[in-house]
């Protein structure tokens, strides 16, 4: 299947109600993705889903810049494998209607829309219906996937509820287990979350640990960080001011905590001064009071999935009233 392979996740083209900013972003990092795997001596590539972020339509400039992209990577490689990740899908149970389905008329790039096990790799997309119980029979030294597995963390904060289904514990079969999905970079035995392409929102702050992971067959996985991803960081006032040269970096979101009495043009001086001499991208001022009150977890509708929030709101009822195993199907059975 791969003699080396460089493998990325979790891209959100579009994301932001089709930011040119962010689409841009994601442009340079594909640029900064190939230039690594080259030097790294990388014939495939696998990227394992969510290429798009928005499930029900597409904007032509994020079209633009995907199909970019996409022959950049088609060109660059062998082969590159692309799974469909939720956020590709149209309908919640089924594959047949995808935002990357063009992607297999593009030379050199294999839909990934049904699992795919070839010499001892296994590829698996989405999980649909009961599909999930067919994995952990896979026998393959590497799999890789887009799983939604309980114990995991989808960002700094907030950790994945069991929901029944697929656990870290099934894969038996499999000597790595590597998945997008939860954008934080984490592991767990056998089981790795490879990390989204780069920071998306301050569900990121802090952590920028994003990139890329480059698989030698026969070898163990290595991370490289896009050290020019965009950043998130939330921050007091007067630390931002002590620390400006060694904290800022190009492409910066900041919320910036008031913990130092300041006028409303001392407020403004501040944003004017961050964003023009800085390269600061975004610098929010909240008041100490309102930012006890705001935590990262709610950026996980950026982060994105409402499955995730439907799953864990079902699981902490406590009620004779209803079955929560056949709610969760019922929910599981509806169509976006």
């Amino acid at each position: 299947m791969f003699k080396k392979a460089a493998v990325f996740t979790d891209i959100h083209f579009g994301l932001k109600s089709n930011s040119r900013t962010h689409n841009s972003d994601c442009e340079e990092f594909i640029d900064w993705f190939i230039v690594n795997a080259k030097e790294k001596g990388c014939e495939t590539c696998i990227f394992c889903g969510d290429w798009h972020h928005n499930r029900n339509s597409l904007n032509l400039t994020t079209m633009d810049a995907t199909i970019r992209s996409m022959e950049k990577l088609g060109k660059a490689f062998d082969k590159v494998l692309m799974f469909v990740g939720n956020h590709d899908l149209y309908y919640k149970d089924k594959r047949d209607v995808s935002s990357t389905e063009f992607a297999r008329h593009i030379p050199g790039i294999t839909v990934v829309d049904k699992i795919l096990v070839e010499d001892d790799v296994a590829l698996v997309p989405w999980l649909v219906g009961d599909e999930w119980k067919k994995v952990g029979k896979i026998k393959a030294k590497y799999l890789f996937g887009h799983f939604e597995l309980p114990s995991f963390y989808m960002n700094a904060m907030v950790q994945m509820p069991d929901h029944g289904d697929l656990k870290a514990e099934h894969f038996v079969n499999q000597e790595y287990v590597f998945s997008g999905h939860f954008h934080k970079r984490q592991k767990q035995g056998k089981v790795h979350y490879i990390g989204n392409a780069f920071p998306h929102n301050y569900a990121d702050a802090w952590d920028d640990d994003r990139g890329m992971m480059v698989l030698e067959h026969g070898g163990e996985p290595e991370y490289i960080n896009w050290e020019a991803c965009p950043k998130y960081r939330t921050i007091k006032l007067s630390k931002l001011i002590d620390d400006t040269d060694k904290l800022i970096k190009d492409k910066m979101y900041l919320r910036v905590t008031l913990d130092l009495p300041i006028s409303y043009e001392e407020a403004n001086f501040i944003k004017e001064t961050y964003i023009s001499n800085y390269g600061v991208r975004e610098l929010t001022l909240i008041p100490q009071k309102q930012m006890e009150e705001i935590s990262t977890d709610l950026d996980i509708a950026q982060f994105e999935s409402v499955d995730q929030i439907v799953a864990s709101e079902i699981a902490e009822l406590d009620t004779a009233n209803y079955d929560k195993n056949t709610l969760l199907q019922i929910y599981n059975g509806l169509e976006w």
